[in-house]
């Protein structure tokens, strides 16, 4: 005869092996399902799970054999289903900020002496060439990041304005690197 979830809690409850494993039998199916239909990746879906009946064997002297243990298991696996989401956002926000790696000063001196001297190039067109409102809206879009939008509340122009001002300096910025940049 079956031995009902309150008997095999109590004997969890007592280090019960056996009744560890017909508890694992009975309700790992159920919890993976519920666990791999959150993710969508079965191996961590199996880790989860594995964490959450891990959990359970942990903490199995303050199981009360009158409260449902599903529950309890789904609990288990929501939280470690959310702390796993929070760890892939905090390793996906960190690699975003790890920097790319660059070709090294050295590596090719040739191409490192051109990407200088284009770099000097650019500068300076940018600071002798470019009208300063021009050139206020092209390092706003450019260096800082900002989006035609953001730049147009930011300096109280329009939308319009930046879009042209920007394509202006990119203009200037073509002629006077005409002899520095492959077309």
């Amino acid at each position: 005869m079956p031995k009902s979830d309150d008997q095999l809690i109590k004997q969890l409850r007592d280090s019960g092996e056996a009744a560890f494993r017909l508890l694992f039998e009975k309700y790992q199916p159920i919890v993976f399902r519920n666990v791999f239909y959150s993710l969508g990746d079965r191996d961590t879906a199996h880790d989860i799970v594995q964490e959450t009946f891990l959990r359970l064997w942990n903490n199995r002297a303050w199981l009360q054999p009158h409260l449902p243990l599903l529950a309890y298991l789904f609990r288990i696996s929501r939280n470690l289903v959310r702390d796993h989401a929070k760890h892939r956002a905090v390793r996906v926000k960190s690699a975003e900020n790890i920097p790319r790696a660059s070709p090294s000063i050295g590596e090719d001196p040739e191409e490192s002496l051109q990407l200088s001297m284009l770099e000097e190039k650019i500068d300076q067109t940018v600071r002798t060439k470019l009208p300063t409102k021009c050139r206020e809206i092209f390092l706003l879009s450019r260096m800082e990041g900002m989006s035609n939008v953001e730049i147009s509340v930011h300096l109280g122009i329009s939308v319009k304005t930046v879009e042209n001002q920007i394509t202006r300096a990119l203009k200037i910025l073509r002629r006077n690197l005409a002899g520095y940049v492959q077309k």
